[in-house]
């Protein structure tokens, strides 16, 4: 079995395991959140911290999160266009969730298996740009829809950004990065250590949140809703790893990144601005499945 298969396969078996407890109330959605914030608030910086001590920025990896960034404004004035007949709380739901990718929970844990810190370097640089996608551009349109009454507070989307240990712990470590200044050997040993485990309970957070239940008018929507996602993310992904003059990191993190799953902010936003939360996590897990299904697909092609 290939080293791909492999960590598929042990991927695919920690996330069942994270499942099965679930179903067997060893675990519960309660523990799913406490654990979420571990991972969001410690092992995943930790990680960040290991893998962008001695990263070195140069012009391909600015470039990364710039396209974060484009990709999610093309792919939310898309949601807007398709979506500009539906009802505006409708509209403001589905458009809401098409820009913005999983990459700390999802990504992380497979590319860390599959490339290593070389991988997760340029898969956090993306991640950077995705953020502000992520905490910006979603919120806004999330609450922009939310009402007939347009209030959109900036201050509340100001402490979102700030509030994200990911996001800071980038932010600060690129610009110690670019000023020359190293972090204490035990700072990185400590992280290191905290950081194994990232991958395995980020695993495991994904199968206590696996939920194969949906409501059949559900269907017609959730179809046009994947298509759209994955349609343009396989066609615009396609040909940029063709056509980009870049090494292969590169163009691996961009077909990668674009059949991502959705975000998992856009749950807490679905609350926050009172949109159809069961539509949002059924819409979740369903590209979580078939993220993973297409990410086994063209590691098995392409490698």
């Amino acid at each position: 079995m290939s080293s791909f298969n492999s960590q598929f396969l042990y991927s695919v078996t920690i996330i069942l395991l994270g499942y099965i407890l679930k179903r067997t109330n060893l675990l519960q959605q309660k523990d799913g959140e406490a654990l979420a914030r571990i991972i969001f608030n410690i092992t995943m910086p930790c990680l960040i911290i290991v893998t962008f001590s001695s990263i070195k920025i140069d012009g391909s990896l600015i470039l990364l999160l710039v396209i974060g960034i484009v990709y999610g404004l093309l792919l939310a004035a898309v949601g807007i266009f398709v979506f500009r007949k539906d009802e505006r709380k409708v509209k403001g739901m589905l458009t809401m969730m098409i820009p913005g990718f999983n990459i700390g929970m999802f990504a992380y844990p497979l590319v860390e298996g599959i490339w290593g810190k070389e991988g997760l370097k340029y898969f956090g640089m993306f991640d950077v740009g995705n953020a502000f996608v992520i905490f910006v551009l979603c919120y806004v349109i999330g609450s922009y829809y939310s009402g007939d009454d347009i209030d959109i507070e900036f201050k509340k989307i100001l402490y979102k950004v700030l509030k994200s240990m990911p996001l800071l712990t980038y932010v600060i470590i690129c610009l110690l990065a670019i000023i020359g200044i190293h972090l204490p050997s035990y700072v990185l040993d400590v992280s290191g250590i905290i950081s194994k485990a990232n991958m395995p309970l980020s695993l495991l957070l994904l199968g206590v949140y696996l939920n194969f239940s949906f409501q059949k008018s559900y269907l017609k929507k959730i179809i046009m809703f994947l298509s759209i996602r994955y349609i343009i993310g396989l066609g615009v992904g396609i040909a940029l790893f063709f056509l980009l003059p870049f090494e292969d990191m590169f163009r691996y993190t961009i077909l990668v990144c674009f059949i991502l799953p959705v975000a998992g902010s856009v749950l807490p936003y679905a609350v926050e601005f009172k949109y159809d939360q069961k539509f949002v996590g059924t819409v979740s897990n369903m590209t979580i499945l078939l993220s993973f299904l297409l990410l086994w697909g063209m590691t098995n092609i392409l490698m």
